[in-house]
């Protein structure tokens, strides 16, 4: 039995659902970014709640942080009162900023709850089997998000390189 487009674009967006989860963020915005995604007109939020399912008051709240984050654009049309909306197709630009958006004060606040750890226990040091598993655990945490925001601080970076530039540079790479 061949599968349908319909059947093929609601995996898409359940895929997209999981990716935004994985992320941090809520499913929904997944599915709505989706759902815009692979709409080839603007769409309104009547019709985001028809094909996501959600709430029209998830959608719209979903939508004022994907447009703050600049992942959906709002448009009008001209003699109708309602905003339209279309996802961001830059990809590089969609990266930038969730990258971004992760930097935000409460992953901070996370972090700075791991280093705050680790130099908890350098300072009460006890030599034992515990206290190094311990030391040894939160340590790999620390280097892991210190290398995570490394990332998102050269990938922030690279727009001013240019996206040509950023692509000569990654296929070099491959």
């Amino acid at each position: 039995m061949a599968t349908t487009l319909t059947q093929i674009k609601k995996d898409f967006v359940e895929g997209l659902s999981q990716i935004s989860r994985f992320w941090g963020f809520p499913k929904g915005m997944g599915a709505i970014f989706a759902v815009l995604y692979l709409s080839p007109t603007a769409l309104s939020l009547d019709e985001i709640v028809e094909r996501t399912g959600l709430t029209k008051g998830a959608v719209s709240t979903e939508v004022r942080t994907l447009a703050r984050m600049g992942l959906v654009h709002r448009s009008t049309k001209l003699g109708d009162r309602k905003d339209y909306y279309t996802a961001e197709t830059d990809f590089y630009a969609a990266v930038r900023s969730i990258l971004q958006e992760r930097q935000n004060s409460e992953f901070d606040r996370a972090v700075r709850s791991v280093k705050e750890t680790l130099t908890r226990l350098e300072e009460n040091w006890v030599e034992n089997d515990e206290w190094n598993f311990v030391y040894e655990r939160v340590k790999a945490l620390q280097e892991f998000f210190d290398a995570i925001d490394s990332l998102a601080k050269a990938v922030i970076r690279l727009e001013s390189l240019g996206l040509s530039n950023v692509t000569k540079i990654l296929s070099v790479l491959k």
